[in-house]
């Protein structure tokens, strides 16, 4: 499994700790920006190529953290076959991935801290999506709803 995780300046530091507690595990990790502080810098400058490493990579994940993470999820979200979801407590970080097949977490830097970040990617990146056919039927839709979009574009 590869990790690619980025960060704007609000989600710098907490992106440097995730980093390290990632690599700790032992996960091949990829940072893909900002890899230095830089106040005025823009996140979609990191994201956008972030999600198109994870919608080209076949057992990838994204971590993204901006202040709220929600700019962040919304870049993310404009690459096909990325599924990015903002995630603020354990549990819906487990949900978005066991129901939703999210394969990008979406952090808010000023909204969770460094050891609740962790354990939530922690849960994000070992939660399975579930086999219910509910489940399973409605990414089956969204997929096929991003389809025709993509084509129209």
């Amino acid at each position: 499994m590869k990790i690619f995780i980025a960060s704007d300046h609000g989600g710098f530091y907490l992106k440097e700790e995730i980093k390290s507690f990632l690599l700790g595990l032992g996960y091949s990790v990829e940072d893909v920006g900002n890899k230095i502080f830089e106040k005025y810098d823009d996140y979609p400058d990191f994201v956008f190529p972030l999600a198109e490493a994870v919608s080209t990579s076949k057992e990838g994940f994204g971590i993204v953290i901006g202040r709220s993470g929600i700019g962040e999820a919304i870049v993310a979200n404009k690459v096909s076959g990325v599924y990015a979801a903002v995630c603020t407590n354990l549990k819906m970080a487990q949900k978005a991935r066991e129901h939703n097949n999210a394969n990008v977490i979406s952090l808010g830097a000023d909204y969770v801290g460094s050891t609740t970040a962790k354990r939530m990617v922690d849960v994000f990146l070992n939660t399975r999506f579930s086999q219910a056919q509910r489940h399973k039927r409605r990414v089956r839709k969204i997929k096929k709803y991003e389809a025709s979009h993509f084509k129209k574009s």
